[in-house]
């Protein structure tokens, strides 16, 4: 089992930055594949980044490629989303999520655990 916690969400104006981190409890955190999804209202959930347990592999989406910055410290069972450069559209309730496979997924169905979400909101 593992559990996820986000925090770092916030208002942010356009070209701003923010930092997201997601907590996890359980003792195999560092053999879980971890990622970050975001869902805007009215919008399904779509994948934002993912990184293996090493960090050997890491995906972003096109949308947030060059802007965002996925990282993990396993000894503090800690992932971190750095966004920068952030636009309106960025503006969603982000999550982050797991899944016991040595390989990202962008999809949600391939992730078993969730956090319970944190908002970003960018303004113009």
């Amino acid at each position: 089992q593992v559990q996820l916690v986000e925090s770092g969400g916030g208002l942010v104006q356009a070209g701003g930055s923010l930092r997201l981190s997601c907590a996890a409890s359980g003792r195999t955190f560092s053999s879980y594949t971890m990622g970050w999804f975001r869902q805007a209202p009215g919008k399904e959930r779509d994948f934002v980044a993912a990184i293996t347990w090493g960090g050997g592999t890491i995906d972003y989406a096109d949308s947030v490629k060059g802007r965002f910055t996925i990282s993990r410290d396993n000894a503090k069972n800690t992932v971190y989303l750095q966004m920068n450069s952030l636009k309106p559209e960025d503006t969603a309730v982000y999550y982050c999520a797991a899944r016991p496979v040595p390989l990202p997924s962008r999809t949600h169905q391939g992730y078993d655990y969730w956090g319970q979400g944190t908002q970003v909101t960018v303004s113009s």
